[in-house]
Formats: C-alpha cells, sequence, structure tokens
C-alpha cells in the first residue's frame, strides 16, 4: 500500500491522518509513524498495515473510551460518538466498545436510572424522556428505567406516578407565584397552556389544578 499523503492535525498534539492509495486510513501520533516508517511516498507493508489496525489503534481506543469513562459515565451512543471524533476506523470503534461493555463500564439502563433518580423532582416525565433520547438511549430503556427507579421511590403505579408529577406541577407553582383560588379563569388557561407545553400529562396538570372556573369573573 503506498503513502499517499500525511496530513498534520492542527491541534492534534502531534497527530496526522494517513492516506492510504488516495484514501483516509487512520490517525497515527508522529512516535508511531516513526516507529512504523510512515512517510509520505513511501509503502506501508501488508504486515504493517495489519499490526495498526488489529492492534495498535484498538488498544489507544480501548485506553481513550477507559479514559473517557473515567471522567463521567457515557451511554453507548454518547461514548462512540466520542471515539468517532478521534477519527478511529468503525470497526475500531465498536470493538472498543464492546470492550468496556463486557466489562459492565457502560450501562445505558443504568445511566438512564441514574439521570432519572437525580432529577425526578425537578423535570417532568417529558423532559427526562427528551434528555435520555438525546443521549441515545432507546424508549423501551428510559420505559423500564422510570418503572425501576419509581419503584424504588415508592411510587409503585400509574396513580403514585401522576402524584409525583402533581407535586411537581404545583411546585412550578409555588415558584411563579400562582394562586389558583385568586386565578382568574383567563390566568388559570395561560398556565395550564405554559405547562401543558412543558410536557405535563393532562391528568397529572388536573390533580395539581383542580377544576377550573366555569367561567371568567
Amino acid at each position: 500500500m503506498r503513502i499517499t499523503r500525511i496530513e498534520q492535525i492542527q491541534g492534534g498534539r502531534g497527530r496526522a491522518r494517513i492516506f492510504l492509495d488516495d484514501a483516509f486510513a487512520f490517525v497515527l501520533y508522529k512516535k508511531e509513524c516513526k516507529e512504523y516508517g510512515i512517510t509520505e511516498g513511501g509503502e506501508l507493508s501488508g504486515e504493517a498495515y495489519a499490526s495498526i489496525v488489529e492492534e495498535l489503534l484498538p488498544k489507544r481506543a480501548r485506553l481513550r473510551a477507559m479514559h473517557l469513562l473515567e471522567k463521567r459515565p457515557y451511554t453507548e451512543k454518547g461514548l462512540r460518538d466520542k471515539l468517532s471524533d478521534g477519527e478511529y476506523p468503525e470497526e475500531t470503534v465498536s470493538s472498543a466498545i464492546d470492550y468496556v461493555r463486557s466489562y459492565g463500564y457502560i450501562d445505558d439502563l443504568r445511566y438512564a436510572r441514574d439521570h432519572i433518580a437525580y432529577h425526578l423532582q425537578d423535570r417532568n416525565r417529558a423532559r427526562l424522556e427528551r434528555d435520555l433520547m438525546t443521549k441515545g438511549v432507546g424508549r423501551d430503556v428510559i420505559a423500564q428505567a422510570f418503572r425501576e427507579v419509581l419503584a424504588e421511590e415508592g411510587y409503585g403505579d400509574a396513580q403514585d406516578a401522576r402524584s409525583l408529577e402533581a407535586d411537581m406541577i404545583r411546585k412550578e407553582l409555588r415558584k411563579k407565584h400562582f394562586d389558583g383560588e385568586q386565578a382568574s379563569y383567563e390566568e388559570r388557561m395561560k398556565i395550564l397552556a405554559q405547562l401543558s407545553r412543558k410536557g405535563y400529562s393532562a391528568e397529572a396538570l388536573r390533580e395539581a389544578l383542580g377544576s377550573p372556573h366555569s367561567s371568567s369573573s
């Protein structure tokens, strides 16, 4: 394989993109280029190529994944995206993901449970679902995480979960200094619309707000 181009990465701490036969192949550090005799216009043997893609890059990607996870938890998608940003080949990224998953270092259900438990009292369910889906967590995993967290918090059924949501609504109403007894019909409808847009269920809103006045005063 002919090394047709070596492109230095600005701010890349001595890293360079290596192109073989005019196609991007992988990123190597300056020291690694020296070790493998990578020079523009030179040749890369099949043995050297195999060593890079089957040994060097997978090892480096695993270490990178572990380093990232030491700093904070990631979902599988989040970690995959982070490794892909480092321009690792797709198969190398998948190998690193499989490695850390095998040791239980990434677990989307655990990530979702932790996120829900932490924000249970300050974010409604729709907001939490959006947050987790943005992180790449699947709907089934999110639903399971909600069931488990709510059960642990003592909310064992739909009625209990709705009561929790209603409590969150009441908390928001207190922050807004909203007095349901003194509010006009128009004021109640306005606050109802605001809360509905935040994703609160109609059942929880009725429980928190009670029955609106039948007409404006």
